[in-house]
């Protein structure tokens, strides 16, 4: 009786892949609605420097008097930062997982380079956004990194920062970065969570992804631009 020389496949340690893309899925669909309101809030500055700090002043005193001062904007962070670090740690473990796959694949298995830039471009791109994120921050909340000056007023730190150029390329390279992460990212996420029922409803996933994708890069993007070509003052 013929036996398999194929070595056994190793056991396989830590969670399983499906709880891992379900915690990359829920995690980023946070993030999404997250960016959204965000975008909200920035847009605010198109009315008047008065609007955004208006919205600004609004988000820490957000629930008074039954809640204290910024206790709202504190547990949002809380949120927002437990689920970055369980979207990283999902998403790195995934990666490891598909590092060890590939180690093992047959030759003639190999994957597209169309999957592989994908790949790569989540991956990196994820790591260059958290960077972005820790820098924005830095810059923009506890303003550790100041581009034009220390300003106790939200619209005056942001119309001075994008009056600078390096600083609206920086966030104009980050808002690549995060289309690009968000367009396979929902599609991603929509398959994770079971919304692929049929052809028809996959295409309408691709077609909310570019949607969605496309809506939050311009938004956040039409406010730098307007501050750097002056029509915001």
């Amino acid at each position: 009786m013929a036996t398999s020389t194929a070595p056994a496949p190793a056991a396989r340690k830590g969670p399983p892949t499906i709880l891992l893309k379900t915690v990359v899925a829920a995690s980023g669909v946070f993030f999404v609605l997250f960016v959204l309101v965000h975008m909200y809030g920035n847009l605010q500055i198109l009315i008047s420097p008065e609007a955004f700090d208006e919205y600004a002043h609004h988000l820490r005193t957000f629930g008074e008097p039954m809640l204290p001062e910024k206790s709202f904007l504190w547990v949002a962070r809380i949120l927002l930062l437990v689920s970055v670090a369980a979207h990283v740690w999902a998403s790195m473990s995934l990666w490891r997982r598909a590092g060890q796959a590939r180690s093992t694949r047959y030759a003639g298995k190999k994957k597209t380079s169309y999957g592989r830039f994908y790949a790569k471009a989540m991956r990196w791109g994820g790591l260059a956004l958290l960077a972005f994120v820790v820098f924005h921050i830095l810059h923009f909340t506890t303003q550790t990194i100041t581009v034009a000056g220390e300003y106790p007023s939200p619209a005056e730190r942001v119309i001075s920062s994008f009056g600078v150029w390096w600083a609206v390329l920086i966030y104009t390279v980050a808002m690549i970065f995060l289309g690009m992460h968000l367009l396979h990212g929902i599609w991603g996420a929509a398959m994770t969570l079971g919304l692929n029922t049929s052809l028809q409803r996959a295409e309408q996933i691709r077609f909310v992804s570019i949607a969605l994708s496309t809506i939050i890069v311009v938004g956040f993007l039409i406010p730098p631009f307007a501050i750097f070509s002056g029509i915001i003052e």
